[in-house]
């Protein structure tokens, strides 16, 4: 669920144009110059005075503006260039502007990790919402919907004439159009995308450590645990956690039972009391994250970002695995509920498209992870491929477990917000995903958690780490909302829909249209047809994020 981490990461490239653009950056040292071969060596008076010279074009004018820019005899070509320090020595720069891109592939890849996220867990119980059918043409529609307005972030800086954008990233171009009022919009929904993901983060925390827990009191215990209707054929068993679902169902479900081995019972009750999904376990999470929040940088929690891509394709093996094992379950029934199937087409369609538009949000990084592909030609059709790989993937988790959960006897509807819920803790490959999950999220969590405190403090103190109170303060407000909705609203399905809804209203569809349709009233081509169209995705928005209060 890293999405909104991207966009805080600025790519640094020594090119020929950046230095055009960057006056302090690396200048000029040319070889005669440099006293002898050693790697850091005095810099010449003739050396200084071309880093003077550089200087000197920097202060005729902003950045921002290219009319009085160094000329390009002035600047060096890209493997030419030393960095000069104060003190007078000069270190060779490395690499090149080409090495420092990536291919094609390693680009669509970098935005399908960065956009897979805990939403994928939702998808089943997203699908299940809308009815199969209806949930699948959902699933198509939104991904096109939030690659076009991807598209239209992705382009819009250099819709802009008048200025050099290519530093900036969509809040700045919310600003450029929209004033003070574009920045700190931007910056409020972006908290709302940040904060959600840090409140579902604690939820499936305290979920993933409860189970984890459970799985390891049980097996040292000898803890037998049993239901007399998981599944079918002898196969992967699966449970329905909440039974009554419908409460005009007179449904029999049955109840999870524990026979214990070598214990007293007075030993189980004791250990239920201590480690309560809701009670106690998001509050032992406390000990360990809010002092990992504290810390200052959090560079090493970046080092395990992988984990997110290791976990996702453990997921998709782990459904594949149970699709086989449990087969397809499916009837289509057009609009009226069965025994043990759920419509086709349900009026709860709106929760689906909540969670898709946080499930496909890349909106705010998208300018950042694109500046480092190596064919900026091809951004248009990597960005696409992109987009379809992350939707095949939701499509494929979806279908799967909903196809295959065993029905009969279980009811469609019994599919969890979570679907890890709908197989017991004794579940050895289930055991290994949550636990994976697990750690994956508490080094995820720490950085998270400081993308929120830059974002605040650098706009309030201009100063992000003003004070240890202040971020104090700060991470004990983040990590009490996280516990509250652990502990008396764990759905992490709503909570996502509802995030999704806020900040895609703002970031996805709302800025995104409206300065499209600026951008070319300036231009003289603006259209009717595509004034309509795009006021009506701004109507989509508005109705997805309304609809999320009456379901």
């Amino acid at each position: 669920l890293l999405k909104p981490a991207i966009s805080n990461l600025h790519l640094v490239s020594t090119t020929h144009d950046d230095i055009n653009r960057s006056f302090i950056l690396p200048f000029h040292v040319e070889p005669r110059n440099i006293v002898d071969d050693d790697p850091q060596e005095r810099v010449s008076a003739e050396a200084a005075i071309l880093n003077s010279r550089v200087h000197y074009y920097g202060r005729l004018t902003g950045s921002s503006d290219r009319l009085l820019s160094p000329p390009d005899h002035v600047i060096p070509r890209p493997e030419e260039i030393y960095i000069y320090s104060p003190l007078g020595t000069a270190f060779k720069v490395a690499g090149s502007d080409h090495a420092s891109k990536n291919p094609s592939i390693v680009t669509i890849f970098a935005i399908w990790n960065t956009m897979m996220g805990t939403s994928i867990l939702s998808i089943p119980w997203g699908i299940k919402q809308a009815g199969f059918t209806l949930g699948v043409v959902i699933l198509i529609f939104t991904g096109l919907l939030m690659l076009y307005c991807c598209y239209i972030v992705l382009k819009s800086p250099k819709a802009i004439s008048c200025v050099d954008t290519s530093n900036w990233e969509f809040p700045d171009v919310c600003r450029h159009y929209f004033g003070k009022f574009g920045q700190w919009s931007s910056l409020v929904f972006s908290m709302v995308s940040l904060i959600g993901a840090m409140v579902v983060y604690w939820v499936l925390m305290s979920n993933f450590l409860y189970n984890t827990g459970q799985f390891i009191y049980n097996y040292a215990h000898n803890v037998n645990v049993s239901d007399s209707e998981f599944g079918t054929n002898g196969s992967d068993k699966v449970i329905c956690p909440y039974p009554n679902t419908d409460p005009g169902r007179n449904d029999t479900m049955n109840v999870l039972y524990l026979g214990s081995s070598g214990n007293d019972t007075s030993d189980g009750n004791s250990f239920e009391h201590y480690w309560s999904k809701t009670n106690t376990v998001p509050l032992y999470l406390i000990t360990l994250l809010l002092p990992l929040l504290c810390f200052r940088s959090a560079s090493f929690f970046a080092r395990f970002t992988f984990l997110g891509t290791i976990s996702v394709v453990y997921l998709i093996v782990l459904v594949t695995f149970k699709a086989v094992r449990l087969g397809f379950h499916l009837e289509f029934h057009w609009f009226d509920s069965t025994q043990f199937y759920v419509p086709e087409f349900r009026l709860l369609f709106p929760q689906l498209t909540g969670v898709l538009t946080l499930a496909f949000f890349i909106h705010n990084c998208i300018i950042t992870l694109m500046k480092s592909n190596r064919h900026q030609e091809n951004n248009v059709r990597d960005l696409s491929v992109a987009y379809l790989l992350v939707g095949m993937t939701y499509l494929y988790v979806g279908v799967l477990i909903f196809a295959s959960f065993p029905s009969p006897p279980l009811f469609k509807d019994c599919i969890e917000p979570n679907f890890l819920d709908n197989f017991p803790t004794s579940d050895v490959m289930v055991f290994v995903a949550r636990t994976f999950l697990l750690f994956q999220m508490i080094t995820v969590y720490p950085l998270l958690g400081y993308l929120v405190r830059v974002q605040i403090m650098g706009q309030i103190f201009g100063n992000n780490y003003p004070s240890f109170f202040h971020v104090l303060t700060l991470n004990i407000l983040i990590v009490g909302a996280g516990v509250l909705m652990a502990k008396f609203y764990p759905n992490i399905g709503s909570i996502i829909r509802f995030s999704g809804a806020t900040c895609g209203l703002a970031l996805v569809f709302v800025f995104p249209t409206l300065v499209h349709m600026i951008s070319l009233r300036r231009q003289g081509r603006l259209s009717l047809p595509s004034a309509l169209f795009h006021s009506f995705l701004i109507l989509l928005g508005v109705a997805n994020l309304i609809a999320q209060f009456f379901l």
